[in-house]
């Protein structure tokens, strides 16, 4: 456990995510409490990352599951080993003649035949340090996975009819992102804290590529940064974020660029959006003297 908001933004900034103090309070708190920590943005500005830092910072292992349409509690929290069973059967039957007594039900029906997902992992963990559970774009699933996630979350403890009740023995910190595709329940929100990720300013996106990619020169940083400033300015389908910044800074140290021209702003605009109807639009845009 690290002491203090102080020692979380630390760590989080040596880790190479740079942290907003809001953020370090939140990620503090969560830890203190045992609350899991809900996270909302637009796609690209980091989210997921918290967790996968977390899990460094805390030196701990880190348990992902992600979340996506028709996803349901048997994918997501165990499922049984059914050819491991039938071929329990079917050594039991060779014996069964030397064992009367044999109750192969109650055997097949143990934890060992057990196949843990992301849920039951963390419940099942031996660790002296709580894991770090990352539920990934919960707005991707479906409200009933939604309402069946607040059982676990409540007591990190789950019912297995075979076996019986599953407590874990250290709450494993959680991380909830969220795209807000959809809107959450609010008996969900309840049980989180809540912090927002906005897309980063020109000053913080600075700083994160300057550390995300330090082979860039700082006159190509900042070009690029402001550039990223004035395309969220523009109501694109999918704005870009701080992944996208990412993408193209190593693009241009791949192409071994120190500086945008139009030409290679033309050949790396993939790497800035992803939907035909916005590369369009900025070319348009671009052609007016309006984006760059």
């Amino acid at each position: 456990m690290l002491n203090s908001i102080d020692d979380i933004q630390k760590s989080m900034e040596k880790a190479k995510y740079i942290c907003d103090r809001s953020l370090a309070t939140s990620v503090y708190i969560s830890q203190v409490l045992g609350k899991p920590l809900l996270l909302e943005g637009e796609a690209g500005v980091g989210k997921t990352e918290v967790g996968k830092v977390i899990a460094e910072i805390f030196q701990t292992k880190l348990i992902r599951l992600q979340c996506y349409e028709g996803l349901d509690s048997a994918h997501a929290l165990y499922e049984w080993n059914y050819p491991k069973q039938i071929l329990e059967i079917l050594l039991s039957q060779t014996k069964k003649g030397k064992n009367d007594n044999l109750n192969i039900e109650k055997t097949i029906f143990s934890e060992k035949f057990l196949l843990q997902r992301p849920l039951l992992e963390p419940i099942q963990a031996q660790s002296e340090v709580p894991v770090v559970l990352l539920i990934d774009e919960i707005d991707r699933s479906d409200e009933e996975f939604e309402a069946f996630l607040l059982e676990v979350l409540s007591d990190f403890q789950i019912t297995i009819p075979e076996i019986g009740t599953i407590k874990a023995k250290k709450r494993p910190y959680v991380t909830i992102t969220s795209n807000r595709t959809r809107e959450l329940h609010d008996a969900l929100k309840r049980r989180c804290l809540y912090h927002w990720i906005d897309y980063p300013s020109f000053e913080k996106e600075l700083r994160i590529v300057l550390t995300k990619v330090p082979e860039l020169e700082n006159k190509l940083t900042q070009q690029i940064c402001d550039l990223m400033q004035r395309i969220r300015e523009i109501d694109f389908l999918k704005k870009p974020g701080i992944a996208e910044t990412l993408d193209w800074a190593e693009a241009l140290v791949a192409l071994n660029k120190d500086y945008i021209d139009k030409d290679t702003l033309e050949e790396t605009l993939g790497c800035i959006f992803k939907y035909r109807e916005d590369i369009e639009k900025f070319r348009e845009l671009y052609r007016e003297g309006i984006c760059f």
